[in-house]
């Protein structure tokens, strides 16, 4: 090969390095602004996890209503029946055990809807940790005690799943209630 053509490839190759370095410096930028945004994203889910009181309120009004119209309604039907039948006996026991167990589901609701609020708090947290040990490549658990995150809530999701039998939800098809059964 001659000086002219040796040199000639030198160039290319050096056009081509300087092209390929400013395509390399491109995504690893691309790359940094995407690390930072879902960094920021598990960050603000790391501080704030679970639902916000406003969704806490709802979930909690919601499911609290609908238990109370179901009680209504079987008021309602007993106090019919009695004028039906023109019969009122059995009517003021039937009301007195109809609003006792209310109260009871209604403390039994407001229970697993606190336990649904920690359980999705957790998860949030777990969720968050789990993603930054993604970006930095580093194990969750560690990570999470570099946090200050309690070492009980880095295993909760395993305790959870395996003991937990309500699930409540409140998503874009509005609030769902489950049990495992």
């Amino acid at each position: 090969m001659g000086r002219g053509a040796q040199a000639q490839t030198q160039q290319n190759i050096d056009q081509q390095l300087t092209s390929q370095n400013a395509m390399n410096q491109q995504i690893y930028g691309s790359s940094q602004a995407l690390g930072s945004q879902a960094a920021g994203g598990y960050q603000n889910l790391l501080a704030n996890p679970g639902y916000s009181q406003a969704q806490q309120s709802a979930i909690t009004g919601l499911s609290q209503s609908a238990l109370s119209s179901s009680f209504d309604a079987l008021a309602q039907n007993a106090a019919n029946r009695a004028a039906r039948t023109n019969n009122s006996a059995g009517y003021g026991e039937l009301i007195d055990s109809l609003a006792r167990t209310q109260g009871q589901d209604s403390a039994n609701l407001a229970q697993q809807n606190q336990g649904a609020f920690a359980n999705a708090s957790r998860s949030d947290t777990q969720s968050a940790l789990a993603g930054l040990s993604g970006l930095y490549g580093m194990d969750a658990n560690l990570l999470g005690r570099a946090l200050g995150v309690p070492a009980q809530l880095l295993d909760a999701s395993a305790r959870n799943a395996a003991s937990s039998g309500f699930s409540l939800g409140f998503g874009p098809g509005g609030l769902s209630f489950g049990a495992k059964g």
